[in-house]
């Protein structure tokens, strides 16, 4: 009878640990205490797209052509994407690698903790700065700047996905590029380069129409510029799709290529991610 009842406490013990998605839950508190406790990090990641918007929204400011929109209002959706990005590739780019060279991976590796936990609680941490992130550049872009919020539904649904997936395939492509450099301190030299390039090259600080077809050919290869295309469908009127490349918002699009990066974010994820610094095995 005593063997039977230890048992039965056992097992009840079992069933109250939570699985991996309630330790992701916990893992995701973690991961955001921690970010904010750190608050060089928290200044950086919140006031660089928003002063980088204050600088070139009051630097250029003219009408453009005849779309009837401001140059500063082009870049408040266009800083808005370059903000999802910050925070998802950029974050767990540098992040990740910066645990891996420290062993921290590793050691949590070596605990009964589901590695999807671990997963799961960056992309807690991703989602909430993404959001924040996102808000204090609203209301920056509403204020002073005279964007104006959707007042169609649809258009909010379009904010939505475009959102989900786009930051879905940044956080990815973070995790995957997380294990190219060498160690923590090169982590921020191989992380921002490509991504300060693609916002050249992708519509954040020179306005579409103003870049080589080539460069923008190269950009579309990226979320980056369809994260910008699709955020200026949203918050911009229509007579602004003129200065895109084909002419036009390319909703359609838009979905294909970020859905598409999404699937091979994860394929690259799998195929390159380690536990473990490469120079020891």
């Amino acid at each position: 009878m005593t063997t039977t009842a230890t048992r039965t406490r056992t097992e009840a013990a079992a069933s109250r640990v939570p699985g991996a998605w309630g330790l992701g839950l916990h893992r995701g508190a973690l991961e955001i205490r921690q970010f904010f406790r750190q608050r060089e990090q928290v200044v950086f990641t919140f006031a660089f797209p928003v002063v980088f918007l204050f600088l070139f929204a009051s630097i250029f400011r003219d009408k453009v052509g005849d779309t009837g929109v401001t140059a500063s209002q082009l870049y408040v959706p266009s800083m808005l994407a370059s903000g999802i990005m910050s925070t998802s590739f950029q974050s767990l780019g540098i992040s990740i690698a910066v645990e891996r060279d420290e062993k921290v991976l590793r050691r949590l590796r070596g605990t009964p903790m589901p590695p999807t936990a671990y997963f799961l609680g960056k992309i807690w941490l991703v989602l909430f700065t993404g959001i924040l992130e996102t808000a204090v550049l609203l209301l920056v872009g509403t204020t002073l700047y005279d964007v104006r919020l959707p007042s169609d539904a649809a258009l909010w649904f379009d904010f939505a996905w475009i959102f989900v997936l786009g930051l879905t395939g940044c956080a990815l492509l973070g995790i995957a590029i997380s294990s190219v450099p060498r160690s923590a301190k090169s982590a921020s030299s191989v992380v921002v380069l490509p991504f300060l390039v693609l916002q050249f090259i992708s519509g954040v600080y020179i306005l579409v129409d103003t870049i080589p077809g080539w460069m923008l050919n190269i950009g579309a290869l990226f979320p980056l510029k369809w994260l910008c295309q699709g955020l200026r469908g949203v918050f911009l009127p229509d007579s602004a799709q003129v200065l895109e490349q084909a002419g036009s918002w390319e909703f359609g699009r838009i979905a294909l290529v970020l859905a598409a990066w999404c699937v091979g974010g994860l394929v690259l994820c799998l195929l390159t991610f380690r536990w473990k610094d490469r120079r020891k095995g």
